[in-house]
Order: structure tokens, then C-alpha cells, then sequence
């Protein structure tokens, strides 16, 4: 008897933050129950709460009951493993999450997703969760890579406690339908109980892996409607429910279903982006986890070639050597105490200094920057790897986003100029990729809203590398700082008011030094021309 379950409302909450409106909830109901669909996870249940999330990512049993439940369509949420085995007690933790028993709530599946390393302290809950009448299933992360006897290891665990489906997950899209087909040999030869396949589409076998699975013997399967989920995203709940309804020999009405694709879920994924593609395609065959993909997707900074860049990078170092904050923001990544042994001092007091950013000002006036700085003689900082100019009139380079120097480590390497970065707080691999290049170590740390200079640190609000530019040219008392190649984004670009916030917030400091655009900017900086100069 197959289950077929769809998690769109949890597994696609990361691209919206579970921000799923009421209407649309209820049509995806309907569509669901007519499709033949047997369970739905309504979304996560979590005691966390750092920022603005949706209800579906804590599905509280309030929430439920003020939607209507087609009747025979069973209802499901999923807690995280790392929230069993954290900070709160796994008991107090189950009781904040769980208040009522199955008896008095509309929950009647609960899902536990966890790495490895969490499996053992997690399942405990099981028995907590059985005895108050709840259905559990267990999802393993990141099982493909792990040995035959790891596989059997974990089965043989997971039998001592009275699961109703043991679930391993392609979390990094890189299976195909035999290696699939192996996990679940393996894990038979300990566990007898039911299990259930979490397909990634990275390589576009999320739905023959899952079809194959049904074939090995597996009987809870999961999907999405067109696949929406983290990273590539998922086998996609239109077609398995075609496959499942032939299989069942039952009629079902997808007239619903297709109407919610149109109606909701189309113009979100053409928002949104999920769905595989060739960088998904490439991690997945790599074994490279997708969320550095869609950090990088999501972040309009990072171009082709950066992205593949960095994938190369992971190919090579492997992909699971890295935190994801590695290719986070930075927000987080540098939300520590800064560390730095390089003095701007050094290289900027009293002296004006001229700032390269990327825009297409730099090149398109070239003639005259170059003249500038032969007369003028400024210290030239670019940013990054902006090579616009003639390289014997570049001092320095400066680059401080991890993701960014992932991808520009080996340029890096190849050009003459010093490189200041706050090299001691970087990534290993990322330190390693830059040995043998000069670099002058200025730490960085993400302190809101406002600049802090150092001798050799800086506070920033935020880690775009013109801010951090700024913040050494300020530690280093620089007299006057001009500023080209910084033409801006279009109005409704969000990187423009990210930009504009960051020159507001500097200028408003005490220690500020004048900045002066000789070329054209979006900004409204104080602008002069190049050529009177």
C-alpha cells in the first residue's frame, strides 16, 4: 500500500519563509485530496523564532484547525532533529512542541529529520511521541555517501524503537535509480519495517529514483507540487501522482491540482527559481550540498562565472568540507570577534586615495583615470578583481565576501597587488587557495547599523566590499577618498538601496573622510568630473 505524500507547504517554506496564504492553503487542499494524495505535511513545528516566518513554519494546532481538512487526507508536520538535541531538553522540548496528544489535535503524523550525527539522540522521541498516540517517521540526511555497514548500522539502531516509516533522504541530489535501489537493499538486511524515499532533483532523477524505490519495495514517498523545495527542489507531486494513480488502478480528478500550478505555484517559481539547472545539475553529480547553489542564485552579486568558480572550488577541496556559512551573506560568517594584524596606517595616512568599484564608469573613461593617477598619484584601490585599468596603476586590491573570494581565489593569486582581506577569520580552504599571495590581514566584524574603525579591524553593518573598503581607508587616515566605477543599479535593483544605505550610514559617522565620484553615480554622492581634474 504506497503513501503518497506531499511536503510542499515545509519543503518549499524556504524559498518564502512559510509565508503561505490562507487561499491558497485550502485550494492546495482540495487539489491534493482530488489527486489521490494520502498525507500532507502542513510545515515545520519549531521553537525558534529569529525573524519573520509564516505559520507553516510552526504549524501550531490553532492554525490547523482554522483550515478545513478534505476528510481521509491525513495531516503531518515535521520537527528538526537539531531542535531534539540542542540546548532545551528533548522532553521539554517535546512538550513545547507537542501540547496535545494525538487525541486533541489534528496532527497525526510526525516526521523527524536529521543527520546522522543526530540519530541516536534523536530517536528517544519516538517512544515519547508513540505514546501520546502520534504516527512517527524519521528522515535520515545525507545517507548516500555513507558506507554499506554505516547504512545497516543506522537500520539496525532504528529497529529497537516503533517507527511507522524509516525514510533516508537524496540530500545532495546525487544518486541514481541503482544506487538507490542499493541503500535500500542495505538497509533492508536490518530494517523490516515500512520505508520511505525523499527524492532532490539535481540531476532531473528525483521522480525514477522515487518510482524505482516503489519497485525495491518502499512505500512512503514524498513530492511537491512542480518540485518546490530547497535547492533544485523535489520529485514534483503532478507527475508521481499520475504514476501512483496507474499503479493503484483508481481514478483520480489532477483537474484541481493544475489549476493550483497555474493559479499559485507557476508565477512562484518563476519568482522564486527553483528547480534544477546545470549548477544544481553539476553539485548534485559532485556531491556538492545545493544550498551553496541557492545562496549563490539568490545573491545577484555572483554571475556565471563566479558560481562556477566556486563550484570547481568544491569539487576539488569537496563539498562537504564547508559550512554554509561559508556561503552565507556573511552576515553570520563575520558576526565574531575581529581579528587583524595589518595596519592601513601603512599604506593611506594623509594620502588621497582613489576607489575602483565595478561599474562600467571605470572603463568607460579610462583614458582620463589613468591620466589622473599619473598625475595626481593617488593610492588606487579596486575592489575585487576589477582589472579595467592598467595594472601598474592598481596598488591594492581589497575583497572580504567569502563566496566572492571563493570564486577569486585563483585570480587572486595571479595578480600583482596586495590583497587586503581579513585573511585570519577566512575560511581554511579559503586561506589555503590564497598561500603564496601577499595579503594584509584587516579584520572585519558585523556590528548593525554603523562603522567602528580599528587600528586593525573595522565594525561594518554590513560585508559588501565598498564598505569594508571604506573602513580601512579610514583606519588608515586618509585625507580625501574619489570614488569611479561606482554608476549604480536600476531603481527597483534592491542592490541600489543596499548601497545607498551603506555611503548614509558612513557619512554619518564622525571619522567619515570626504568622498568625492568622478564619475557618473546613482548614489548621490558628491560628484566631480574626472576631466577637470
Amino acid at each position: 500500500m504506497i503513501k503518497q505524500l506531499d511536503c510542499t507547504l515545509r519543503d518549499g517554506g524556504y524559498y518564502n519563509s512559510w509565508d503561505f496564504s490562507e487561499e491558497l492553503i485550502h485550494e492546495y487542499l482540495e487539489a491534493m485530496h482530488s489527486a489521490g494524495v494520502d498525507i500532507v505535511e502542513l510545515g515545520l513545528r519549531s521553537l525558534k523564532n529569529t525573524g519573520f516566518q509564516g505559520p507553516c513554519a510552526f504549524t501550531t494546532d490553532e492554525f490547523i484547525r482554522g483550515l478545513t481538512i478534505p476528510d481521509g487526507l491525513t495531516v503531518g508536520v515535521m520537527v528538526n532533529g537539531s531542535e531534539l538535541v540542542g540546548e532545551v531538553p528533548q522532553i521539554d522540548a517535546l512538550e513545547r512542541l507537542f501540547p496535545n496528544d494525538a487525541a486533541h489535535s489534528p496532527v497525526e503524523l510526525v516526521r523527524i529529520a536529521c543527520h546522522v550525527h543526530e540519530f541516536a539522540g534523536s530517536l528517544p522521541a519516538v517512544t515519547w511521541l508513540k505514546k501520546r498516540g502520534f504516527m512517527v517517521g524519521f528522515n535520515l540526511m545525507q545517507v548516500a555517501d555513507r558506507t554499506e555497514e554505516e547504512v545497516k548500522a543506522l537500520a539496525r539502531e532504528a529497529k529497537a524503537y516503533p517507527l511507522d516509516a524509516l525514510y533516508f533522504a537524496d540530500s545532495m541530489g546525487s544518486m541514481n535509480p541503482d544506487q538507490a535501489a542499493q541503500i535500500i537493499q542495505w538497509m533492508r538486511t536490518e530494517w523490516d519495517g515500512p520505508m520511505g524515499i525523499h527524492t532532490h532533483d539535481n540531476l532531473g532523477l528525483a521522480l525514477s529514483n522515487t518510482l524505482r524505490a516503489i519497485d525495491e519495495g518502499v512505500t512512503w514517498v514524498d513530492a511537491t507540487v512542480t518540485g518546490m523545495g530547497r535547492g533544485p527542489g523535489n520529485a514534483r507531486t503532478e507527475e508521481l501522482a499520475i504514476e501512483i494513480t496507474e499503479r493503484r488502478n483508481k481514478q483520480v480528478s489532477m483537474v484541481p491540482l493544475m489549476a493550483l500550478l497555474r493559479k499559485h505555484f507557476k508565477p512562484m517559481q518563476e519568482h522564486y527559481g527553483w528547480g534544477t539547472n546545470p549548477y544544481y545539475y553539476l553539485a548534485g553529480k559532485y556531491g556538492i550540498h545545493p544550498t551553496y547553489i541557492q545562496e549563490m542564485l539568490s545573491d545577484s552579486r555572483y554571475d556565471e562565472e563566479d558560481v562556477l568558480a566556486v563550484i570547481e572550488h568544491l569539487r576539488v577541496e569537496g563539498g562537504k568540507k564547508f559550512s554554509v556559512n561559508t556561503l552565507d551573506a556573511a552576515r553570520r560568517f563575520y558576526c565574531v570577534d575581529a581579528q587583524g594584524s595589518w595596519s592601513p596606517k601603512t599604506a593611506f595616512s594623509g594620502c588621497n586615495v582613489l576607489l575602483l568599484g565595478a561599474g562600467p564608469g571605470v572603463a568607460r573613461h579610462r583614458k582620463a583615470l589613468e591620466r589622473y593617477i599619473r598625475t595626481a598619484k593617488p593610492v588606487v584601490i579596486a575592489l575585487n578583481t576589477q582589472s579595467a585599468l592598467d595594472a601598474e596603476l592598481i596598488d591594492l586590491r581589497v575583497a572580504c565576501h567569502p563566496v566572492r573570494l571563493l570564486a577569486d581565489c585563483a585570480e587572486h593569486t595571479r595578480l600583482p597587488q596586495p590583497l587586503i582581506t581579513p585573511f585570519s577569520m577566512l575560511p581554511n580552504d579559503v586561506r589555503s587557495a590564497l598561500a603564496g599571495k601577499e595579503v594584509l590581514d584587516f579584520g572585519l566584524n558585523i556590528v548593525p547599523e554603523k562603522f567602528v574603525f580599528g587600528s586593525m579591524h573595522c565594525g561594518l553593518p554590513s560585508s559588501l566590499v565598498v564598505a569594508y573598503a571604506l573602513a580601512a581607508i579610514t583606519s588608515g587616515n586618509a585625507s580625501k577618498v574619489f570614488m569611479a566605477g561606482f554608476d549604480g543599479y536600476g531603481a527597483d535593483d534592491p542592490r541600489s538601496q543596499e548601497m545607498r544605505q551603506i555611503f548614509e550610514q558612513y557619512q554619518a559617522t564622525e571619522q567619515a573622510v570626504d568622498l568625492v565620484a568622478i564619475t557618473p553615480t546613482r548614489y548621490g554622492l558628491h560628484t566631480e568630473s574626472v576631466y577637470a581634474l
